[in-house]
């Protein structure tokens, strides 16, 4: 998401959709469809279906965000798991475990470990800052695909930038600034992981699209799919909600 980043984690704008005008520059395109995806705040539920080679596993979250720094997850189903959540503030991230009672802080020798099983990693969740802060961003494409007018984008991480990719590749749609899929390469240039996304409707008074697929290039058949049955933007809340407090209470 995260999103796209989980989560999704993520996760997950404030400027509605539009077409961009020709003299926008890369930067500024990948800027306006960062905010759509984003809001200021926003709050949903979404479903996470994580199929690997030798195991299947649904969990349906709730989601708390506040601009990129700030992020609640709690998992509300299987009963087995709910309460188990995950806490973003700025760089650090905290998960609790209900069954134990117990509040992990995240070291950073964990960060590329997977997120709740996920596809997604514990560092997608921090990292998920808005692209335009870490990364250089050209226009590698513009033209039609399959039909549609999109744009492809080629982001290469700026020197100060603590990124681990070696590139990005972002294509979008021109006339609704939907993202279609998005591409990750190591250092070496070896492609790692695809991330897909469909299923565009309005929600929360804004296209969006519901569903993200994380899959991983060694592993064909595997899959991490997120997809949001509710979700709404620009809601009141503040970085007081964000809190160790929170993170244990099972707030609804």
């Amino acid at each position: 998401m995260k999103h796209q980043r989980l989560l999704v984690l993520a996760a997950l704008l404030l400027a509605l959709p539009g077409r961009a005008g020709a003299q926008e520059s890369a930067r500024d395109i990948i800027d306006r469809v960062d905010r759509i995806l984003r809001g200021e705040s926003s709050h949903g539920i979404a479903t996470m279906e994580v199929v690997t080679e030798n195991w299947e596993r649904n969990v349906t979250m709730e989601i708390w965000s506040l601009g990129t720094d700030y992020s609640l997850i709690r998992v509300r189903a299987p009963k087995k798991e709910e309460g188990t959540a995950t806490l973003k503030a700025e760089d650090d991230i905290w998960n609790y475990l209900p069954r134990v009672d117990r509040t992990i802080k995240i070291p950073a020798s964990m960060m590329m470990g997977s997120w709740m099983g996920s596809h997604f990693t514990n560092d997608d969740l921090v990292k998920e800052s808005r692209l335009i802060d870490d990364y250089d961003i050209e226009i590698s494409f513009e033209g039609p695909r399959d039909g549609p007018e999109v744009w492809e984008f080629l982001l290469t991480p700026k020197a100060e930038a603590a990124v681990v990719w070696g590139r990005i590749e972002y294509q979008v749609r021109k006339d609704d600034l939907m993202p279609t899929w998005a591409r990750y390469y190591d250092e070496d240039g070896n492609l790692k992981r695809t991330l897909d996304f469909g299923d565009y409707r309005s929600m929360g008074g804004r296209l969006v699209p519901a569903v993200m697929d994380m899959r991983p290039e060694d592993k064909p058949s595997e899959r991490t799919t997120v997809r949001y049955s509710e979700l709404e933007f620009n809601i009141d809340i503040d970085q007081s909600f964000f809190s160790l407090r929170n993170l244990r209470s099972g707030v609804r």
